[in-house]
């Protein structure tokens, strides 16, 4: 029980530090308890709504199911029967195996088709009479389909079958309901049925929202009673079974990320059953491909998580190391003291360790909830600092979340409790004589662990690029994202050593500065001097803090604002415009030669026909010019066989060819800055005047060794060449990718494609006329959408379109890339708060231990604007030192390491050129919270010291 009293009291006393400490417990849970959270949340919304946009796309529900088999037995024989009677009972299994709930289900059974004519037809007749039919079963049959004239079928024992048939097909057999069929096998027994239709059926949508019987996928079938197709024909065996089906529709929102695995398993099992069982197998799942491409995502997802964290859990294991030994600190002359009347190492540890685990337990009682408002945030992030109103995720807390929660915990508490350790093994002697040497250079100083850790860096720094090297001159497709958590880790460790790396020279500037005018300055300044460069070792700990602190913040924005700005050029800049629209043109071209009539050419001579060149008719271009909401409209011609003859030795080879006009082109095209020596303005202006004048890429310049002014011959296939004239030379122009490529290249090397851009105008007049897209650049506040009903009211016969805006919002809903808005926003904000915090503390406790000094100086007579004075300096010469460099240490970390995001995408799509982006809203904000924190520091400090008597202080000291 003393125990506890002591702890209690303990804390009492040191209320705020505990409250602080506590915090940084809090936000520690919430970290690592929002990754789980996030992962599994977002992947889930995004498989749903991958799963809805299938179904928008193909109009079929995508928890559908359809399985079909033929039957290759001639007789139903017991095997037969029971390996049906089998496939029924797996079908049956197929919800529960899925893991999802079964909303709708039914199954068909078919016969072979039979000649079908009337009962009452003469030899003539059935002679022409070129009908054909199958029976067919239903199951459900009375509320699937939808009877317009006639009754329901039923199931007679005399040997007559009652059957529902389509409108069509009752035409096909010239009679009508009622009037009796006959069903003549094409088998050697010619066996017959007769049938007589009672009913004339069709389409009944209502029926299943999710299931619709379709009659329209098999009109030439009679439908009879499900039970007697059974009784008569797969166990009777009067006729033989051709075909059987099973359709599904399970409930796909039922289908969590957990499941996906069971789910892609079910598919895997559903057709390695029925391979060959029965017959040839056909299994249809539309959402299999799109499921299966979730296996393993979340375990990327997560491991992309901690690294993203990995800055602000090193900033936040600082925190709660600094706050600890504050803590410590206030307490060692307690600890000696206790130690020197005979208190072991082991009580006062378990002392420590309760109250660790008090603040632990209340942390993680609080922090998973704090998480949950985390992944609120992650998901709410549309860039870096930018949040929207998106559809909240469906959050819950897991017991996977409280388990890594708890594991947080535990080494947050094993990490607190050093500090307590390593004090518990001082006297009071020994502390006594720590105080009197807090002069000597602290263990980082002595070890070197700044060269370390730099040295460290840069070599993993220097790997990770030669690396990339060879990615590029392979021009090898690297993953969306390739995930080495050393990516991220490495930037904290570079300004965790560049910080310590500083901060080891820092003193000594400080005394040259001091030594430099220590006649001229005024007295709050050397007070301030004398006291930063004899007592460095106290202040080290808030300066690494703010040094980590900013540059974390600073590296984590530039990193977000990097990936956010590369992403969105790319996708820009590979479409070209806005929108990128190609319609259907009139041709002569023949018709596409059947798969039927194929094995009947022959060879020899197919090979001896030259291709003819297709006329194509252009289609009127007004439909386009006269779109309301479009700003700009272009026809861009673009043929990628192309083939250039150029130079004294007559090069030749393929390139691309791209026809403009010019004016209209330079008003619709999309071009980021900096990409060609002058505006893309200037070269369309440079070839406007003649009509012969084209710009080549910089490759096909160096291969043909072409400048400007020389002629270049172009032509593809069927055409005469025409010769043209080189205007200019350039790198990248809209929508053309001049990266090395192993596509097209005959030897299967990584070869660098060619480009040229010319009039399409000269192109169509001495070359041919062939389909172009057109361009469209919106107006401000125009939607796509609005682009499109036009298109639709008009009719255009669109065969593809490209839509960067609907291309940048998928880009933007993807997991991985909310996952590094929302993680680094995070990121950034903690750091500040944090930050904040750890300053606010650090001056408080400061303030509270030179209580004798400012007594002391007061008691001298120095007014207390000069003490104000003294800390306003002390605080620009640490703390404002610390931001600074802080500054400059994340801006030189950005510049190494925000170039090794370039791995995270495609790097034979890279276009354009990676380049790191800083945006001045970022510094700004980082200066605002700085300045905020220091006023608001030097406020709390100034009124504390306002309210500090000198008696007391004096009467403090005395104790």
């Amino acid at each position: 029980m003393a125990l506890w009293t002591m702890i209690l009291r303990k804390m009492a006393n040191n209320k705020w530090l505990q409250l602080n400490l506590w915090l940084g417990l809090t936000v520690c849970v919430a970290l690592f308890s929002s990754m789980p959270l996030y992962s599994e949340a977002i992947l889930q919304r995004t498989l749903i709504k991958e799963l809805q946009q299938t179904q928008l796309q193909s109009g079929v529900y995508p928890g559908f199911i359809r399985i079909a088999t033929s039957v290759s037995s001639s007789q139903m024989d017991e095997k037969t029967i029971e390996t049906i009677a089998k496939a029924d009972r797996f079908a049956a299994a197929i919800p529960e195996r899925a893991g999802l709930e079964l909303l709708s289900f039914y199954q068909q059974r078919f016969t072979h088709k039979m000649k079908v004519y009337g009962a009452d037809a003469n030899e003539q007749e059935k002679q022409y009479q070129k009908t054909a039919g199958s029976f067919q079963s239903l199951s459900d049959m009375e509320k699937r389909v939808k009877l317009i004239e006639g009754r329901m079928p039923a199931d007679r024992q005399d040997g007559i079958f009652e059957a529902l048939v389509t409108q069509k097909f009752l035409f096909a057999t010239k009679r009508g309901l009622g009037e009796e069929l006959v069903l003549e096998s094409p088998e050697s027994d010619r066996s017959t049925f007769r049938v007589i239709p009672v009913g004339i059926i069709e389409t009944n949508a209502a029926a299943d929202p999710y299931l619709p019987y379709l009659t329209t996928e098999r009109e030439d079938s009679l439908l009879i009673p499900f039970e007697q197709f059974e009784r008569e024909f797969v166990k009777g065996g009067k006729a033989r079974l051709t075909d059987l089906e099973w359709r599904f529709a399970l409930n796909y929102e039922q289908l969590t990320v957990e499941k996906v695995e069971k789910f892609s398993q079910a598919g895997a099992d559903i057709k390695r059953y029925f391979r060959g069982r029965l017959g040839v197998a056909e299994v249809n799942m539309p959402a299999i491909e799109t499921v299966a491409s979730y296996q393993g995502k979340q375990e990327k997802l997560d491991l992309m998580m901690v690294s993203l964290y990995a800055p602000v859990m090193l900033m936040l294991a600082f925190y709660l190391y600094m706050t600890a030994n504050l803590i410590i600190e206030r307490q060692k002359t307690e600890i000696s003291v206790l130690r020197s009347r005979g208190a072991s190492r082991l009580q006062i540890m378990t002392a420590y360790v309760i109250e660790s685990t008090m603040l632990g337990a209340a942390a993680l009682a609080a922090g998973p909830f704090l998480g949950v408002w985390f992944t609120g945030a992650l998901g709410a992030s549309n860039g870096f600092l930018a949040f929207v109103q998106r559809s909240a995720l469906d959050v819950s807390l897991s017991s996977n979340a409280y388990k890594i929660a708890a594991a947080a915990v535990g080494g947050a508490i094993l990490l607190i409790l050093i500090p307590a350790f390593l004090a518990t093994r001082v006297t009071i002697v020994g502390h006594k004589q720590q105080m009197a040497r807090l002069g000597k250079a602290p263990f980082w100083h002595k070890a070197g662990v700044d060269l370390i850790l730099v040295g460290f860096s840069l070599y993993l720094l220097y790997n990770f690029n030669r690396r990339q090297e060879d990615v590029k001159r392979l021009a090898l497709d690297a993953d969306a994202l390739q995930l080495d958590p050393m990516l991220f880790l490495m930037p904290a460790i570079f300004a965790l050593g560049g910080g310590l790396l500083v901060l080891r020279v820092y003193p000594w500037l400080i005394r040259l500065v001091y030594w430099a005018g220590r006649r001229w300055w005024p007295p709050a300044l050397y007070s301030s001097l004398i006291q930063i460069s004899r007592s460095s070792g106290q202040y080290l700990t808030i300066k690494v803090f703010l040094i980590m602190t900013v540059a974390t913040g600073l590296f984590s924005a530039n990193a977000a604002r990097t990936i956010n700005d590369n992403m969105d050029s790319k996708i820009r800049y590979a479409i070209g415009a806005d929108i990128a629209i190609a319609t259907k043109w009139e041709s002569d071209a023949p018709p596409p030669l059947s798969t039927e009539s194929m094995p009947q050419m022959g060879t020899a001579a197919g090979s001896l026909t030259e291709p003819r060149r297709v006329q194509y008719t252009e289609p009127p271009f007004e439909a386009f010019e006269s779109l309301e909401g479009v700003e700009a409209v272009a026809k861009v011609f673009r043929k990628p066989d192309a083939r250039f003859s150029a130079g004294a030795s007559g090069t030749s080879g393929k390139t691309e060819l791209i026809g403009i006009d010019t004016m209209a082109f330079g008003n619709a095209a999309w071009m980021k800055g900096g990409l060609l020596e002058y505006p893309i303005n200037s070269y369309l202006n440079l070839i406007a005047p003649e009509p012969k004048a084209v710009l080549i890429s910089r490759s096909l310049a160096d291969k043909a060794k072409l400048k400007p002014g020389d002629p270049i011959r172009l032509n593809w296939d069927g055409l005469d060449q025409a010769q043209f004239t080189v205007f200019g030379i350039i790198d990248y122009w809209p929508s053309w990718n001049p990266l090395p490529s192993v596509a097209g290249n005959e030897e299967g090397k990584a070869a660098p494609p060619h480009l040229v851009v010319g009039h399409l105008g000269t192109i169509q007049n001495r070359l041919a006329v062939e389909p172009y897209e057109v361009w469209l650049k919106l107006k401000a506040g125009a939607s796509s959408q609005m682009v499109y009903d036009q298109l639709a009211e008009r009719k255009v016969p669109v065969t593809s379109l490209r839509d960067a805006t609907q291309e940048l919002i998928r880009s933007v809903n993807d997991p991985f890339r909310m996952a590094v808005n929302g993680v680094m926003t995070l990121g950034f904000v903690i750091s500040m708060l944090i930050c904040f915090f750890g300053f606010l503390l650090f001056w408080l406790l400061t303030l509270a231990g030179r209580s004798l000094q400012y007594g002391v100086l007061r008691a001298m007579g120095l007014p207390f604007r000069q003490i104000i004075g003294m800390l306003v300096s002390e605080q620009l010469l640490t703390s404002g030192a610390a931001v600074l460099i802080g500054v400059v240490i994340g801006n030189t970390t950005s510049e190494l390491f925000v170039p090794l995001f370039e791995m995270s995408f495609a790097t034979a799509d890279q276009v354009p050129p990676f380049e790191i982006t800083y945006h001045q809203s970022d510094y700004l904000r980082l200066y605002g919270i700085v300045g905020t924190m220091l006023a608001s520091g030097l406020l709390v400090l100034a009124y504390r010291l306002s309210r500090t008597r000198i008696a007391q202080a004096l009467r403090l000291g005395e104790e």
